[in-house]
């Protein structure tokens, strides 16, 4: 009941009054999460120097490495024990969540070790010139050895959060953050420690909040983990990592831009009049202050992810325009506040961070006017990578997310400083950030019109399908199956005396939704397949156009998009939404269940016979072609798209191929014997296998 009248508020509540709601939170978790690396770099800058700063700078990608690690495991973990708690399997997903612990805790003592035998070479990966190598090495190695109990509390920290506690969460970061602050001029100024007190500082802070975590993790609300569920299940840590492996990539494309920036600048740096280490510190300072930014903004857009979610679903398009509009309204309002400050006060800003001389200063003036050029567009392209994460639409998402930082920004810094030298490095900034925005605009441009159609959901779900055709692409004319719908004549049609399920796995084209139908029909079942749809719109309040335009196709870009705060996303909740569903109509009755990964959900059950249905391209293509209307090359390209989208939708959810005959008891080719033949092949089977039981 209370997740029934949250849904309620997302769908009736002022809109403005639910952004700041689950903006806020967001916000603050996030620019916390930013000061970390912020402080050290003030307090350092005023303390040892611009040196100094450059050092952090070239070691700031060992910490991302280690984020890159924590998260992979704990927003893994943190998926994980959201999906198996609605599966209402408290044990599996212990075992998620302790296998997910116990990998942070060996790689992070693994990446410890490592770190410190080969962080020379480290450094010099990540663009370490001579002049800071000193200062790295002495703020390095410290940081090194913190590395566990920063990796394993952050990985902690995911989990809390999906546990229901993100104030609890959000309130170890801001305590770690804060004593960080606190540290830092005591290590720095008091006990005359340089680099290396500020790292003392960061990695005893860090320690706190992972024994704050530790104190939490102990007793965690949703469920009881023991020393069973931490020892280590492969199945279990492939799925978990999986699962993480978005938040994973996401950072490992910041280490490897700040490991090419790094060294461009070094290379170009060095024939110019400011040198190597001036540009590796100023653009790692501005970088960082960016971070800020996009922190807030990240925050805006995230905290209204489950508001655009909700109403989406439900067919509200007007509130989710009007979401959208509010959300990209302040995103573009704070980003043009900091854009006049990076234009008129860079000075000022830089200050914050310590003093130079003036060649330093003209740089660091000239890297915020340029670098940070077009920052307003963040306020546009950030919001809407998540808006589409949001509507379900991943695939955007993740083009828009990767655009940005690898497709466009790496690229044009080699291709600018070629031509321009550091300079180029410079402006590569700008280029990539307005055609980031050029992309995002258009897209959400594109999808807002489509929003303001009548019929847009009408239109989304029937776009590949005709009158006449079923899901499979098949004709519902007996003509396709040269047979009659109707005729019963060679099975027993009466209704089993035993509790029976039948699940149907099918290829797109094989005809597996008309079979399944035929084998409820002459079984006398109950047959689930739009009719699923149906209930399961009643249930959760979402439109059927919306659910059924979203189940069932997972695109390999969806895994790369996940957000870090963002928890589940509508593709996830949808499939548990979908399991519950499936379970309970399973208790109540005997039916054919089509797809869904079904088999997969009801695998427990021993009155469950799972059907797998298929047949070769050659014969789907001549189907499509006949009664879709699609030349060959076309039908091919349809047929194995929607092939793909179901095969990884399953192997998402499964860990499973979906395909694998082994894990189904009857996979049938339904060209050997024809759509009628298989329905009685299934039932005959399954009357087998009830009297074999006995």
């Amino acid at each position: 009941m209370k997740m029934e009248k949250e849904e309620n508020i997302l769908g009736t509540e002022k809109i403005g009054k639910l952004v700041r709601k689950f903006s806020i939170p967001c916000i603050i978790s996030l620019v916390v999460n930013a000061l970390y690396n912020i402080v050290d770099q003030i307090f350092i800058g005023q303390g040892v120097g611009y040196l100094g700063n450059g050092a952090t700078n070239v070691v700031f990608p060992l910490t991302i490495i280690g984020l890159a690690f924590a998260l992979m495991f704990g927003d893994g973990a943190s998926a994980y024990l959201s999906l198996k708690l609605g599966e209402k399997k408290k044990q599996e997903a212990a075992k998620g969540v302790g296998n997910g612990i116990a990998m942070a805790i060996i790689i992070s003592i693994l990446f410890c070790a490592i770190t410190l035998i080969f962080l020379p070479q480290l450094l010099n990966l990540f663009g370490c010139t001579d002049a800071l190598r000193d200062y790295a090495m002495g703020y390095g190695w410290i940081i090194a050895i913190g590395l566990p109990f920063s990796m394993i509390g952050t990985t902690l920290n995911s989990i809390i959060r999906a546990d229901g506690s993100p104030k609890f969460a959000m309130a170890s970061m801001v305590t770690g953050a804060v004593l960080n602050i606190i540290l830092d001029p005591i290590f720095i100024y008091v006990f005359h420690m340089g680099v290396e007190g500020a790292a003392i500082a960061t990695i005893f802070s860090q320690f706190v909040t992972f024994i704050l975590n530790v104190f939490y993790i102990r007793k965690l609300k949703t469920i009881q983990l023991n020393k069973e569920a931490l020892k280590i299940k492969w199945n279990v840590i492939r799925r978990v990592a999986a699962l993480g492996i978005s938040s994973f990539i996401t950072q490992m494309t910041f280490v490897i831009l700040i490991s090419v920036e790094n060294n461009l600048l070094g290379k170009y740096g060095v024939n110019s009049k400011y040198g190597s280490e001036i540009p590796i510190t100023v653009v790692g300072i501005v970088m960082k202050v960016n971070q800020i930014l996009s922190s807030i903004i990240l925050g805006i857009a995230v905290g209204a992810q489950p508001i655009f979610g909700y109403n989406y679903g439900a067919r509200k398009f007007d509130r989710v325009t009007k979401t959208l509009k509010i959300v990209l309204s302040l995103s573009v309002v704070i980003s043009t506040i900091a854009f006049i400050l990076f234009q008129t006060i860079p000075d000022k800003l830089i200050s914050i961070f310590g003093s130079g001389d003036a060649s330093y200063m003209e740089f660091a003036c000239l890297t915020f006017r340029i670098y940070l050029m077009l920052c307003i567009c963040n306020g546009v392209q950030i919001p809407a990578g998540i808006f589409f994460q949001a509507i379900g639409k991943s695939s955007k998402s993740a083009i828009l997310s990767l655009s940005r930082q690898i497709v466009l920004l790496i690229p044009a810094m080699f291709i600018l400083s070629s031509i321009f030298g550091l300079m180029g490095v410079l402006y590569a900034a700008p280029v990539a950030d307005g055609i980031a925005f050029i992309l995002a605009a258009t897209l959400l441009i594109l999808e807002v019109k489509k929003l303001k159609k009548p019929n847009y959901m009408q239109e989304a779900v029937s776009t590949n399908m005709k009158v006449g055709q079923n899901d499979d692409g098949i004709s519902v004319n007996p003509e396709d199956t040269n047979t009659n719908v109707d005729d019963e004549s060679n099975i027993d049609t009466k209704k089993p005396n035993e509790h029976m399920i039948i699940t149907i796995a099918r290829e797109y084209g094989s005809g597996g939704r008309y079979i399944g139908r035929l084998v409820a029909e002459k079984l006398g079942l109950k047959f689930y397949d739009k009719e699923f749809i149906q209930k399961l719109a009643q249930k959760t309040g979402l439109s059927e156009e919306y659910i059924e335009n979203s189940e069932q196709k997972r695109e390999v870009l969806d895994n790369i998009n996940n957000g870090y705060y963002a928890g589940m996303n509508n593709a996830d909740e949808l499939y548990v939404h979908e399991a519950n569903l499936i379970k309970e109509i399973a208790k109540k009755e005997s039916c054919v269940i089509i797809g869904r990964c079904a088999d997969f959900v009801l695998k427990d059950r021993k009155d469950v016979t799972k059907i797998f249905i298929y047949n070769d391209m050659d014969s789907k293509i001549k189907r499509a072609t006949k009664y879709y209307g699609l030349d060959k090359q076309k039908a091919e390209k349809e047929i194995t798209k929607i092939n793909k989208l179901r095969a990884n939708h399953y192997k998402y959810y499964t860990d499973l191929e979906w395909d694998d005959h082994s894990h189904y008891d009857l996979c049938i080719n339904s060209d050997a014997l024809g759509v009628e033949k298989s329905a009685e092949l299934i039932c005959d089977f399954v009357k087998q296998k009830e009297l074999i039981s006995h």
